[in-house]
């Protein structure tokens, strides 16, 4: 857990840096991972002054900021556009649609899921 801890904080750090990678992500699945692998660097990454912010708002209010969400589903277009182009470029596979339609119905439910988690937290009352 705690490798998995780091490879995901990695991924979500370059996510942050380059644009088409979403960081918020793989950041939230490795403040999980050091959950169960690390205290020290789940509190790192928890209180961290440019990515715990949105950690916290996560574990707090289960928010996904609107820049997340965007970069999410965006990615997952491409991804679907590239398993529909894959397979129809591919004579063996090109009658097959299930591959193409899985991966569809997959990614629509869990782009369904991002999009419908707050995009803030609620304001203080």
């Amino acid at each position: 857990m705690l490798a998995l801890g780091f490879v995901a904080t990695g991924v979500g750090i370059a996510g942050v840096i380059l644009p088409g990678l979403p960081g918020t992500v793989f950041l939230i699945i490795g403040l999980w991972a050091f959950s169960r692998s690390s205290a020290r660097f789940q509190m790192w990454l928890f209180n961290h002054p440019r990515f715990g912010a949105p950690l916290r708002a996560w574990h707090a209010h289960r928010v996904i900021p609107v820049r997340a969400k965007v970069a999410a589903v965006a990615m997952m277009v491409v991804s679907q556009a590239m398993v529909t182009v894959w397979v129809a470029g591919d004579a063996a596979m090109a009658a097959d649609w299930t591959v193409p339609a899985v991966s569809a119905a997959v990614l629509a439910l869990v782009a369904s899921w991002i999009v419908t988690r707050p995009s803030r937290a609620p304001d203080p009352v």
